[in-house]
């Protein structure tokens, strides 16, 4: 089985906005050598979810986990990634595809936003 990671995120129409999420990716390619890990976007940018995934699947990969890098499960996660998912296990009906939740609902994140906005306040 070969496992592969997709970071999904919104896309924006500034090229600029995802480099936080590029720097993500690249530090996850690090942290997991052997593991494809790239980036999709709902809209405005690209690759958008479905062609990210057939990318993998045509590199061999059988196994993905989408990880949302959103903040929140707001309509996107709830209604647009379950239809993406949809169409996309129709599209690969060998490939076991997994949707985490949102990566700013997940405890350890809140800890470091926390953290974050602590240390924002200065001397603290």
């Amino acid at each position: 089985m070969k496992r592969a990671l997709v970071l999904f995120a919104h896309g924006a129409r500034a090229a600029s906005w995802a480099a936080p999420f590029e720097r993500l990716r690249d530090g996850l390619r690090e942290q997991l050598p052997g593991t494809p890990v790239t980036l999709a976007f709902l809209e405005l940018m690209e690759p958008r979810l479905p062609e990210a995934v057939t990318a993998q699947v045509a590199d061999g990969v059988d196994d993905i986990t989408v990880v949302p890098v959103f903040l929140g499960q707001g309509g996107h996660l709830l209604r647009d990634l379950p239809a993406l998912a949809e169409q996309i296990r129709a599209a690969h009906p060998g490939l076991r595809l997994q949707l985490a939740g949102a990566i700013g609902e997940d405890p350890g994140v809140q800890a470091a936003m926390r953290d974050y906005c602590v240390r924002s306040l200065g001397n603290v």
